[in-house]
């Protein structure tokens, strides 16, 4: 009897984009993905500076903004899920933003 062996591979990022209204993300195997960005708070608060300013993790799985201490997964992302940060923490994060500028 012969068995079909299934293999997922983990999808992965090769580079960001982030613009006024949405987040670009093109993955190693050719497709590229975009949301808007309003799906997540702490990208759309942020300077161009600090949307540019990006890093992959766990070999593409993830993306991490170091400046703004945003994290998001690449499968999350495709499955559409926006960012789960409670409105309690957000309004947090912009007044220490406040604060420093």
């Amino acid at each position: 009897m012969n068995s079909l062996a299934i293999v997922e591979r983990e999808v992965a990022a090769l580079s960001v984009v982030v613009t006024e209204d949405e987040l670009t993300v093109s993955l190693i195997d050719g497709r590229r993905i975009s949301v808007p960005l309003a799906w997540y708070p702490r990208l759309s608060h942020a300077s161009e500076i600090e949307r540019e300013k990006y890093e992959l993790i766990g070999r593409g799985t993830g993306i991490h903004w170091p400046l703004i201490d945003e994290d998001l997964s690449v499968s999350g992302i495709l499955k559409g899920n926006p960012s789960y940060e409670s409105e309690k923490s957000l309004s947090s994060w912009l007044k220490e933003r406040e604060s420093i500028t």
